[in-house]
């Protein structure tokens, strides 16, 4: 396992060199080395306030997440369960799946204003309809022969969904989990740069003024050093729960 471990940490080691490498050669202020972005990781970290914008868009990410996770599911099985809701509500779904997400986030802005209601519904609006889509599909295909032998042996209709309807959704649940965690936090970012004064978004957006190529891959590197933590801590560990109990 270590073995394994190893190898995979062998090519991004050799791109972290190159990059070294390349940038020390082009010697462009344009061309931040690694060695500078970890410089400007540490100064952010020791003298700004970097550990609160990205506790701030963390939070965004994961209120959103769990607003979209929850009312998608809740839809997608609703859909996927009931052919003539599914027929009826299928024209609003690819016209939500098919919307621009700035669109989303400057009607949010303009209709509910400048706060933070407004920024993290118009993250979940951009993610329920995937979450949708993913989970519906799902619902059509669950095993009904299950779902008859729980009503033979009279299960109450708590236990039928909790214990056997359900658990077979898990894996669409996490896919849709999984790209959804992707696809919020770059939304979140683009919803701070735009009418945020906080978070990650926004700091990126004044070192984009400044032309501070070396912060803004700081930050970045950093917030996606977050996301994998959230990988290894939540999502790997959900997975290991899932597999077991589809054996």
């Amino acid at each position: 396992m270590n073995l394994a471990h190893g190898k995979r940490t062998i090519l991004p080691i050799l791109l972290v060199l190159f990059w070294q490498w390349t940038a020390v050669a082009v010697g462009s202020p344009d061309y931040p080395s690694p060695v500078q972005v970890v410089r400007s990781l540490v100064y952010e970290l020791t003298h700004e306030q970097m550990a609160f914008h990205l506790g701030m868009t963390l939070w965004r990410v994961m209120v959103s997440f769990i607003l979209s996770m929850i009312l998608g599911v809740i839809l997608g099985i609703m859909m996927g369960r009931f052919p003539k809701l599914d027929e009826l509500s299928d024209p609003i779904l690819i016209l939500t799946l098919n919307i621009p997400a700035l669109v989303t986030i400057l009607l949010c802005y303009l209709g509910i204003g400048l706060v933070e209601a407004a920024a993290v519904t118009a993250v979940a609006l951009n993610k329920i309809p995937l979450v949708v889509a993913m989970i519906r599909e799902g619902a059509r295909v669950v095993d009904n022969d299950l779902l008859d032998v729980a009503r033979v042996f009279q299960l109450p209709r708590s236990a039928r969904f909790f214990r056997v309807f359900l658990p077979q959704l898990y894996p669409y649940m996490m896919a849709s989990a999984r790209t959804g965690l992707s696809l919020i936090w770059k939304i979140v970012l683009v919803v701070e740069l735009i009418g945020r004064s906080n978070g990650v978004g926004f700091k990126l957006h004044t070192m984009f003024q400044f032309f501070d190529i070396a912060g803004i891959l700081a930050y970045t590197f950093a917030f996606v050093a977050i996301i994998f933590l959230l990988e290894a801590a939540i999502f790997r560990p959900l997975d290991k729960v899932v597999s077991r109990g589809r054996g």
